[in-house]
């Protein structure tokens, strides 16, 4: 493993790890066949739409930013940033692109890939940002940061998110493929998914079968119990499917609460709903005469 860097490159933004003006670093045009991904890239390279139309900028107008890489220890060099411009260098005919080669241990490469990533993709999937959440905080744990609440206080101040919020997205990355999955589509909302977190492999693959057969998804509520379920150790595919298969109850009626700022703070429910009812009467009366 490179030896360790003094350089406290956890308390550094994105503009610290990777600007456009390189800080005189030298650029230079790497054959894409000697660029090659990490070994764990929490980043998705797509042939979507995006990509078509990153295609073609390059290849009207080139790469304009360079990628960051480091030297991989046989030989070529590993693609930290700029995986989505040599795709569309790939699909642009292009065989070489702009890369600044920085000497970099593991720890650092990984808050750089992470962080130059997130300040450069604009839409990320939740599956993504949690994955790259988790690289960072093991990242920032080994890279000399006392203590892992210390290393969450840094993950507040550069993502400017709560330090609940970090945590119950790393959470995701404990969910099964299918599960994790199910939260980028919208198949399944985020608060269930983190309930559905704390069951283990088996138990989620349990569960994915049941939302199969059955064509649903867990609410909270569900989730929760699920939860509780594999706590008390009594989860089971007789259990689950009942559960997820039960119908569940309508959302309650909102609707009073809404008129309610129509009438007097102190008339009662039945008075807000005798005049409803006279109004609509009214108002039928007059749609039919």
């Amino acid at each position: 493993m490179p030896k360790k860097s003094s350089n406290n490159l956890s308390l550094a933004g994105f503009g610290d790890i990777f600007t456009a003006s390189t800080g005189g670093e030298q650029i230079s045009m790497v054959p894409l066949s000697e660029l090659h991904p990490p070994e764990f890239h929490p980043f998705q390279v797509n042939d979507d739409e995006a990509m078509k139309s990153l295609a073609e900028s390059v290849k009207m107008y080139g790469v304009r930013e360079p990628g960051l890489a480091r030297k991989r220890t046989e030989g070529s060099y590993e693609l930290l940033c700029g995986n989505r411009r040599k795709r569309a260098c790939e699909l642009s005919g292009i065989s070489v692109m702009p890369v600044i080669i920085r000497e970099l241990d593991d720890d650092s490469a990984a808050i750089a890939m992470v962080d130059s990533n997130l300040q450069q993709r604009e839409k990320l999937l939740l599956s993504e940002k949690a994955w790259a959440y988790r690289v960072k905080m093991e990242a920032l744990n080994h890279n000399g940061i006392k203590g892992e609440n210390h290393s969450f206080q840094i993950m507040v101040e550069q993502t400017g998110e709560s330090k609940n919020q970090i945590y119950r997205l790393i959470r995701l990355t404990e969910l099964v493929p299918a599960l994790l999955d199910k939260v980028d589509v919208r198949q399944l909302a985020f608060n269930p998914a983190v309930e559905l977190s704390y069951l283990s492999r088996k138990e989620q693959a349990i569960v994915v079968d049941a939302m199969a057969k059955y064509e649903v998804k867990p609410s909270l509520s569900q989730a929760v119990r699920l939860k509780k379920l594999s706590q008390d150790r009594k989860l089971t595919s007789e259990v689950v499917e009942p559960l997820l298969s039960e119908e569940k109850k309508p959302p309650k009626s909102t609707e009073r609460v809404s008129y309610s700022r129509f009438f007097p703070p102190d008339y009662s429910a039945k008075q807000i709903d005798a005049v409803i009812i006279k109004l609509l009467t009214d108002w039928k009366e007059k749609v039919s005469a």
